[in-house]
């Protein structure tokens, strides 16, 4: 049967609306959001993006050489292991072991995969879940050239209690992860909230998070006190430059202009 030339028309212009209609959808997702933030606001959070890269790269390096040196801050590696042997107990070995699978190379990525595609769908942009996959790439990158670089061994074999492990240990990958996924974490939601309480909680708990990852590593044998540090302080610095791309790209201040259609166009004000 013969379908009307309008018909056809109709059909297929509603096919080709449906289409652009989608592709739209899609263009909008990756449009990033320009906010309006107070001069104030803005210059403090490029003060604290400078100070953490400063502190995070200075504690890095200091660890490193001393750990490259086998004195200075590695020095406390010894004495942390050994009170470390000697809280052992069967209850908190089956604690530290599930943190140790939570924030580890299986776990987390499959928590940071869920979380990034689910806040990238839920989202009006994709631009903080994007940028939070970014941090944990750049991260496993960095901390996979210093490994081969540094090529550090670990604690002996015989104290790991969740099999064995002949890689190297500085740093971290489970710290610098967790690190990353918490701090960068925390700042993307909190940023776009008035409520200074919440993101002091929220940074709370990431910090809390980060001790708890450290010390599973440290506990069950994996790791040396100035691997966890190292970590710690690459994140800061990662943590840092976040904060300073986040800033530079989206936090605008009355009397800038707004250049995204989709962006906020409200000011502080209002």
């Amino acid at each position: 049967m013969d379908v009307p030339v309008g018909q056809q028309g109709s059909a297929g212009s509603g096919s080709s609306g449906k289409s652009r209609g989608r592709w739209q959808s899609f263009h909008d997702k990756f449009v990033v959001e320009e906010r309006y933030v107070d001069p104030a606001d803005r210059r403090r959070l490029y003060r604290a993006a400078a100070i953490l890269v400063v502190v995070g790269l200075a504690i890095f390096l200091a660890t490193l050489v001393s750990v490259v040196q086998a004195d200075g801050l590695s020095a406390a590696d010894g004495p942390v292991r050994d009170w470390l042997l000697g809280l052992r107990s069967q209850t908190l070995t089956v604690v530290m072991i599930f943190l140790a699978i939570v924030f580890g190379p299986i776990a987390l990525p499959i928590i940071v995969l869920v979380v990034v595609v689910a806040w990238g769908f839920a989202a009006k942009h994709a631009w903080r879940p994007v940028v939070l996959a970014s941090a944990m790439l750049s991260g496993v990158i960095i901390s996979q050239i210093i490994l081969q670089i540094v090529r550090r061994s670990r604690p002996p074999v015989e104290q790991m209690l969740f099999g064995i492990d002949h890689t190297f240990s500085f740093p971290s990958g489970h710290v610098l992860g967790a690190c990353d996924f918490l701090l960068v974490g925390t700042f993307l939601i909190f940023s776009r909230r008035k409520n200074r309480k919440a993101a002091v909680s929220g940074f709370i708990g990431a910090g809390i998070g980060v001790v708890l990852a450290s010390v599973s590593r440290l506990y069950l044998g994996y790791h040396w006190l100035s691997d966890a540090l190292a970590s710690v302080s690459l994140s800061l610095a990662i943590l840092g430059a976040v904060i300073a791309l986040d800033t530079w790209r989206t936090a605008r201040i009355p009397g800038e202009r707004i250049t995204g259609e989709l962006s906020k166009a409200e000011t502080p004000r209002e």
